[in-house]
C-alpha cells in the first residue's frame, strides 16, 4: 500500500515536471529562434564601408542635407530615435551584428561619443548618398570612399594605442567586413546626371564602377582585412523613386521596370566573377570573399514569395510614397499604418522588415565567411 502511494506521488512530480517543460521549453525555443546566434564564430568586429543602405548617422557630422536624423526617420528603432539611418529602424548591418554577438547596432563612425570599447567591436564608415564613382559623393557633399577607407586607417591607429599593434592586427583579421554601395552611382549618377552619360556607354560605366569597387576590396585586403561580404545592386528598376522618375505612366503603372534592373542583375554577375578571381589569388592569406544576393533577396519580396508578404511593393511609407527621402520625408509627412506591410520606407530606402528578410536570407553567408 504504501509502495502504491510513493509511486503515486512520484507519478505526480513527473507529471508537474512534464506540465512545466509544456510551457516553458516552447518559449525558450520560440525565443531562440526568433533571435538566433552564430556559433563556433571568433568575429571581434563588425566594419561596415558604402552608402545609405549601411550608414548608422555619419552624415549627422557631415555638411550634407542627405541626412536622416529627424522623424520620422527611426520611429521603430530602440527609444524611437531618429539616429540617421535612413529608415524606420535597423540595418541589415544591424542585425549581423547581433547575430554574430557583438552588439545590438553597429555605430557612426563620425560620432565624436564612442567609447573605446564601441570602437573595438565595430563601427561604420559609411556616407549615404556615396558611390564607388568620384562623382558620385559630390552631387551631394557626402563621404567618399577613399575617405572612408582613411577614416579606417585612422581607425587602426586609436586601436592600436589602446590595445598594441599585435593585438590590433589579430582583431582585424577576425573582424567581419561588409561593403555595400554601388545603386548611387547608377540611380543618382549614371541615369538622372547627363555627365557620365556623355563619355560613357552602360557597359563601359560598368566596367568604371567593377573597378573601383574591386580596388577598394584589394586595398580593405592590404589593411590586413580577411573576412569581407560584399552586397550585390538590388533590382535598381524597383525602387520607387525609379518607377516614379522614369515609368511611362508613374501614377497608374507601378510594376518594375526591366531595363534598371538589368544593369544591376549584369553588374552583379561581372562583380561576382572579379570576387571569385580574388578569391581564389589571395586564398593563401586566409581570405574569404562573398557577394550577398540582395538582388534575389529583394526580388523575392517585391514579387511576393516566400513567408512575408507584403501589402505594398511600389511605393514608399513615408509621404506619398513616389518621391519622397531625406528632408522630404520629414515630421509633417503623412505616415502609412504599419511600415512593416511596405518593402520600402521612402522612395529609395528599404524598411526594417525588408533589411530583416534581406540578413535572414545571407545568414547562411554569414556563417560562412565568420567560421572558424
Amino acid at each position: 500500500m504504501e509502495r502504491d502511494c510513493t509511486k503515486q506521488h512520484l507519478l505526480q512530480h513527473l507529471l508537474r515536471l512534464l506540465f512545466c517543460l509544456l510551457i516553458f521549453v516552447p518559449d525558450i525555443f520560440s525565443k531562440a529562434l526568433a533571435n538566433p546566434t552564430a556559433s563556433n564564430n571568433s568575429a571581434t568586429a563588425v566594419i561596415v564601408f558604402g552608402d545609405s543602405t549601411v550608414d548608422p548617422g555619419n552624415n549627422n557630422y557631415v555638411k550634407t542635407v542627405f541626412r536622416a536624423n529627424f522623424a520620422p526617420y527611426g520611429q521603430d528603432f530602440a527609444n524611437q530615435v531618429p539616429t540617421g539611418r535612413f529608415s524606420n529602424g535597423r540595418l541589415t548591418t544591424d542585425f549581423v551584428a547581433s547575430y554574430i554577438g557583438i552588439k545590438e547596432s553597429v555605430p557612426p563612425y563620425l560620432d565624436p561619443t564612442l567609447s573605446i570599447d564601441e570602437l573595438l567591436t565595430g563601427v561604420s564608415f559609411a556616407s549615404a548618398g556615396s558611390g564607388f564613382d568620384p562623382l558620385t559623393p559630390k552631387v551631394s557633399n557626402v563621404v567618399d570612399i577613399p575617405k572612408q577607407l582613411e577614416y579606417f586607417k585612422e581607425y587602426k591607429k586609436r586601436l592600436e594605442s589602446a590595445i598594441g599593434k599585435k593585438r590590433t592586427e589579430n582583431h582585424i583579421k577576425k573582424a567581419l567586413f561588409i561593403v555595400s554601395a554601388g545603386t548611387n552611382d547608377f540611380v543618382i549618377n549614371y541615369f538622372t546626371l547627363p555627365i557620365r552619360r556623355k563619355t560613357y556607354s552602360i557597359s563601359g560605366y560598368q566596367q568604371l564602377i567593377l573597378q573601383t569597387a574591386t580596388q577598394f576590396v584589394q586595398d580593405l585586403f592590404e589593411q590586413g582585412a580577411r573576412r569581407i561580404l560584399f552586397g550585390a545592386l538590388p533590382p535598381m528598376g524597383c525602387l520607387p523613386v525609379v518607377i516614379t522618375l522614369f515609368s511611362n505612366h508613374a501614377i497608374s503603372e507601378r510594376g518594375c521596370i526591366d531595363y534598371f534592373s538589368s544593369v544591376g542583375r549584369q553588374f552583379n554577375l561581372l562583380l561576382q566573377n572579379e570576387l571569385n578571381l580574388m578569391q581564389i589569388r589571395l586564398a593563401d592569406h586566409g581570405v574569404r570573399i562573398y557577394l550577398t544576393d540582395t538582388y534575389g533577396a529583394m526580388t523575392d519580396m517585391i514579387q511576393g514569395r516566400g513567408r512575408s508578404a507584403f501589402d505594398e511593393v511600389s511605393l514608399g511609407c513615408c509621404g506619398t510614397g513616389y518621391m519622397e527621402t531625406a528632408v522630404l520625408c520629414n515630421p509633417k509627412s503623412f505616415l502609412c499604418p504599419d511600415a512593416s506591410k511596405y518593402v520600402f520606407w521612402d522612395s529609395i530606402h528599404p524598411t526594417e522588415q525588408t533589411y530583416s528578410n534581406v540578413f535572414k536570407s545571407l545568414r547562411p553567408i554569414v556563417d560562412a565567411v565568420i567560421r572558424d
